[in-house]
């Protein structure tokens, strides 16, 4: 089964991205707006308690946090992707790392950046100008974080959380 790992941010931030998704993202209808951690992965069930129980304690060990989104960016020419760009990176970084150490041991197939997807799959003609149209909006938007969930993909590409954890106050 297909897992992943993200931090859904508040329903204010959602709101916003899905208001861009809505027209840029083919994947809107089968995941609420997120912020990747890890990205997805197979994993066989028998390793799942193992899996559980570390995001248990690297929960258990990380703050909460503040996010702040604050542009409009994009991944071209790598990757026809535009997101909202996290200001912090640190917090994101050092929670990435902490699952990553000791989770799937599968290489990422790209460095991780903290972002809230908010298009993807788009022309290069498309992605410039939807691009050059956003990066003139002011974009200032907070997000408590203090949990991420694991979530997993249903046989109709929906994905679903499977357990969330809460991170220390």
């Amino acid at each position: 089964m297909m897992y992943s790992i993200v931090i859904f941010p508040s329903s204010k931030v959602q709101e916003v991205a899905n208001s861009y998704r809505k027209r840029y993202d083919p994947g809107y209808a089968l995941v609420p707006p997120y912020i990747r951690l890890k990205e997805a992965f197979e994993l066989d069930e028998a390793k799942l308690p193992e899996l559980v129980s570390h995001l248990e304690q690297v929960a258990s060990s990380t703050d909460s946090f503040s996010a702040q989104f604050h542009r409009v960016s994009s991944f071209h020419p790598t990757n026809n992707v535009i997101y909202l760009a996290v200001q912090n990176k640190e917090p994101f970084n050092e929670l990435h790392q902490k699952i990553a150490n000791q989770c799937v041991n599968e290489k990422e197939t790209y460095a991780y950046v903290p972002h809230l997807t908010i298009g993807r799959d788009l022309s290069d003609d498309e992605l410039r100008d939807v691009t050059g149209q956003l990066s003139m909006a002011k974009i200032d938007l907070n997000s408590e974080i203090d949990r991420f969930h694991l979530i997993y993909q249903l046989e109709d590409g929906i994905w679903s959380v499977y357990q969330t954890f809460l991170l220390k106050k």
